[in-house]
């Protein structure tokens, strides 16, 4: 019977292409995107920066910052998704992911915001449910949050046309 591997090894393959994953949204990285893993459940988090705000008045997060950061928690989520089976069958080796090596990313179909609050300066939460993927198309909703995560500043819905899958 095989051993099973060690947890280190198991946790520094996941956040390896996790961290390739998200390395290959250039867009994520401008706005500071990054990801917190727990098993295979990521959660978004947009760090705050004086960048961000869209109106100076309230303050409050942009707009296009807000939709941005829940399409990129979208893809990235959807993405993991598709790795991860892969990943963990031992089909794929985080040291062989970089952001040219890893499979495409889904191609936004439509993406729909719903703004519930201003987006306040703080640091920003978001966590996405996929409702249906199949080989060719999936349909996703993701809520974003700041200090409280029942009292959502933004969701949104959106629909993705999947990569091919190499066989």
């Amino acid at each position: 019977m095989k051993r099973p591997e060690p947890i280190q090894v198991v946790k520094q393959r996941r956040d390896g292409a996790l961290a390739a994953l998200v390395g290959g949204v250039p867009y994520a990285r401008f706005l500071g995107i990054s990801f917190d893993r727990r098993g295979d459940e990521l959660t978004g988090v947009l760090r705050f920066d004086e960048k961000l705000i869209g109106n100076p008045a309230l303050p409050a997060l942009h707009g296009g910052v807000t939709a941005a950061f829940l399409e990129v928690t979208a893809i990235v989520t959807l993405s993991w998704a598709m790795l991860w089976d892969d990943l963990e069958a031992g089909r794929l080796a985080a040291e062989g992911l970089t952001p040219e090596t890893l499979p495409r990313l889904p191609k936004t179909i439509d993406f729909s915001v719903d703004y519930l609050r201003s987006g306040l300066p703080r640091d920003a939460y978001a966590r996405a449910r996929v409702n249906r993927s199949g080989r060719r198309y999936a349909s996703i909703h993701v809520e974003g949050w700041q200090d409280n995560r029942d009292r959502l500043f933004a969701q949104a819905t959106g629909h993705f046309l999947m990569p091919r899958r190499e066989e």
